[in-house]
């Protein structure tokens, strides 16, 4: 429960939303909702997607990371996950490849970039694709299945599950900034497995073996390493095609501060 005076002063600092067709409120397109807020200026913008986590909502992601983002001359555009049926979780994404889809999440988030580039003169080419947890999950299958969605991947705290795709399953090289904390306790590293064997979280070291392998790296160990100030990066640049890279920060499952001008400082240098 947030206390009263610390929602006052959310309320007080949340970012403005974008109307939608003179309407105040989610954006709607076929296949569900989205929140946007615009930065200064006339457009046309580039833009940070960021699919929430599991029980969360698009506004929330938007309340949390819209300042600094918009500060940085993008966008950010927060779509709205939908739950499912018999669930007690809250709204999620339907991004496992062997589990029956509510919905299919690559033709909604192509609505929504479309809808957000028609209607608030979104640079359609300069989107980075970024989720949390579960929606850094759902960001993944995404990049592996429709590398050409979004400009670049940015998932945080959230990856591929159990099993692995294969290696040669991805469409295409990929750019992809994977953000995940030393001490994640609810998506550790390697992932973890529980529910009696139905929450089979996967490894984000596989997981980089299969970016590495799309991307076609020389090299299993990372080409740099750096490890000075609050991220440390492994970072691969003999690769055939697309830009790699693994943070890690010392905290537990959460977007880290600072997290937007790294991923952003990352993603302007591609």
């Amino acid at each position: 429960m947030i206390k009263q005076s610390a929602l006052a002063t959310l309320l007080l600092t949340s970012p403005a939303f974008a109307d939608c067709a003179d309407v105040s409120g989610p954006c709607e397109v076929p296949l569900g909702e989205y929140h946007i807020t615009l930065p200064a200026g006339e457009g046309p913008f580039p833009a940070v997607m960021i699919l929430h986590g599991a029980g969360g909502r698009g506004e929330g992601m938007v309340n949390m990371l819209a300042r600094a983002i918009n500060e940085r001359g993008y966008a950010v555009i927060a779509p709205q996950g939908l739950q499912r049926p018999g669930s007690r979780f809250g709204s999620s994404w339907s991004f496992h490849p062997e589990r029956e889809a509510v919905r299919d999440e690559a033709a909604f988030i192509q609505q929504v970039l479309t809808d957000a580039s028609d209607t608030h003169n979104i640079n359609r080419q300069a989107v980075l694709l970024a989720g949390f947890s579960i929606g850094g999950s759902m960001v993944s299958y995404l990049a592996c299945a429709a590398p050409d969605l979004a400009r670049a991947y940015a998932p945080v705290a959230g990856s591929f599950w159990r099993p692995h795709p294969a290696l040669d399953a991805c469409s295409g090289p990929v750019d992809v900034l994977h953000t995940h904390g030393w001490s994640d306790e609810t998506v550790p590293i390697e992932g973890r497995v529980f529910r009696g064997g139905s929450i089979r979280q996967g490894d984000v070291f596989a997981a980089m073996e299969v970016w590495r392998e799309t991307n076609g790296c020389a090299r299993s160990a990372p080409d740099e390493i750096s490890n000075e100030g609050y991220y440390w990066h492994r970072i691969w640049t003999s690769c055939e095609a697309g830009s790699l890279q693994f943070a890690l920060f010392p905290g537990g499952h959460a977007v880290p501060r600072g997290w937007a001008d790294m991923a952003l400082d990352w993603f302007e240098g591609l």
